[in-house]
């Protein structure tokens, strides 16, 4: 008889076990010859030789089904300790699994044109309305590309503009003065990756949250790093933040050109690289509109009065 002790390296244990250990106690029956321990991340199995190794190979598919959809049942244990295929990822459209194993896909024509530009250039500007997607979708990328093991980290930042409070007036120290400027990050993460595995992956530095002020001076190697409301940016700071950009790495930038929160004074740094980079190989631009909006139906309507009324206003102000 030996012993091997199992680490789940991808996984929430809590999914992978099931509820009330229910997964575990089926792989228990489907494998009587061996004495199986889990707790936490690791498995504990003892028996002969040949068993064992077979239920490594099949705990090891098994996590890898569980690391991308978020679930395990009863269906995929069976099938694969049997000698089955588990084919969760046959719609080549879902781009990653939610928390609850359901599949996240562009849901419109610009968001897989977004998708698409992702696998054929490194460097990537999304712009769009309140809603249209463009944050969800490149997280989203941004996950599954760490799932597959394309990347080993992934780096988010957005510019910290102060919206009438002044950061050293706001309570608490620095992160969290800075952590609400950070909170839709923050909630697409919690979409897509459990939360016993995203706490990991932020305890480790897989997955960095931070201002844009945080960027100076590093150089971001295999990564996906996406810079969020980067219509807030002055030109400065996005080309700060471009030139971080280092191996095997890429780069999404995102911003929304109605929602710029900078003094009258400064220009958008966003509007300006656009400009400069069009036609660059390697760079892509995606521009989402009101018929990408995925949000509650009354969020077309505010985006159609708002351009109703800038429309009227820009008319009265040429007369």
């Amino acid at each position: 008889m030996i012993e091997k002790r199992i680490l789940l390296e991808d996984v929430d244990p809590v999914i992978f076990y099931g509820i009330n250990n229910i997964n575990m106690q089926l792989i228990k029956v489907l494998y009587p010859k061996l004495r199986i321990i889990a707790r936490d991340y690791i498995i504990k199995v003892m028996g002969d030789a040949e068993e064992i190794a077979s239920f490594d190979e099949n705990i090891a598919k098994l996590e890898q089904i569980c690391a991308a959809t978020n679930k395990l049942t009863e269906d995929d244990i069976k099938t694969v300790i049997r000698g089955g295929e588990v084919n969760n990822q046959s719609d080549k459209a879902v781009i990653v699994f939610n928390v609850q194993g359901k599949p996240i896909r562009a849901r419109s024509a610009n968001q897989q044109k977004l998708v698409d530009a992702f696998q054929k250039n490194d460097m990537l500007f999304a712009v769009g309305p309140a809603g249209s997607g463009k944050t969800y979708t490149a997280i989203a990328l941004a996950v599954k590309a760490l799932k597959e093991k394309q990347i080993k980290r992934i780096i988010l930042s957005r510019p910290a503009v102060e919206a009438g409070e002044k950061l050293g007036f706001l309570p608490g120290d620095m992160k969290e003065k800075i952590d609400p400027y950070l909170q839709p990050l923050y909630d697409a993460l919690q979409d897509m990756i459990p939360a016993a595995k995203l706490k990991d992956y932020m305890e480790t530095n897989v997955i960095q949250i931070a201002p844009l002020a945080f960027m100076r001076g590093r150089t971001l190697n295999d990564a996906v790093v996406i810079l969020d409301e980067a219509q807030n940016t002055t030109a400065q700071q996005i080309k700060m933040f471009l030139t971080r950009m280092g191996i095997d790495s890429k780069m999404i930038v995102t911003g929304d050109m109605t929602q710029i929160d900078l003094p009258n004074s400064q220009k958008s740094g966003l509007r300006e690289a656009m400009r400069i980079l069009k036609g660059i190989e390697g760079i892509s631009f995606i521009e989402l509109d009101k018929h990408d909006i995925v949000r509650h139906k009354l969020v077309t309507r505010v985006v159609n009065a708002y351009e109703h009324h800038e429309t009227i206003s820009r008319e009265f102000h040429e007369k």
